[in-house]
């Protein structure tokens, strides 16, 4: 995809790489998220997650190409990285870094308790990613579906926005 850094695999690489599909984390409307996997190229990453469009159906074909289009060139801290996309027959995957700490819901209702030190570096990480993502990205995204299970945490705990779904891509002149 012309502009970014977005890798390209085979389905089979992609299927090694996140041990058959078996491992799933979640669902979600027609895409299923699966966990952790050695990436197939060495890119200095250590592990993946993939996204698997299920059904294929004229609104789901057109949520991924969305979600591809959107995030693809985006860079920051406060995003999940898309590092990658497969789209070719019935098959349609997105690979991302993965994410050890899993969502801030486990945080926020499990039994960890972080300290409000953290808790605000998670509210500030988040918000500044919905601030690039509303007001400083070269083509505005609206993002449609925050809340603790779409936050995730990285390794340091830092906040994450991932999936960018149910994005809405908006022209310069809407609000």
């Amino acid at each position: 995809m012309e502009g970014t850094n977005l890798r390209s695999s085979t389905y089979k690489e992609l299927e090694e790489a996140i041990n058959g599909f078996r491992d799933g984390q979640g669902r979600g409307g027609l895409l299923q998220q699966f966990t952790k996997g050695a990436p197939p190229h060495d890119d200095g990453i250590n592990l993946i997650a993939a996204k698997k469009l299920e059904r294929m159906e004229n609104e789901g074909d057109k949520e991924f190409g969305a979600e591809v289009r959107a995030i693809g060139w985006t860079k920051r801290k406060s995003l999940v990285q898309l590092l990658g996309f497969y789209n070719e027959g019935q098959h349609r995957l997105l690979v991302y870094e993965f994410m050890g700490n899993g969502s801030l819901e486990n945080f926020l209702f499990g039994n960890s308790r972080l300290d409000w030190c953290k808790r605000t570096q998670m509210i500030l990480g988040t918000v500044g990613g919905l601030l690039y993502l509303h007001e400083e990205c070269r083509t505005q995204i609206i993002h449609c579906d925050i809340k603790p299970q779409n936050i995730l945490l990285d390794d340091f705990l830092t906040a994450r926005i991932p999936y960018f779904g149910l994005a809405k891509i908006l022209k310069t002149d809407q609000t």
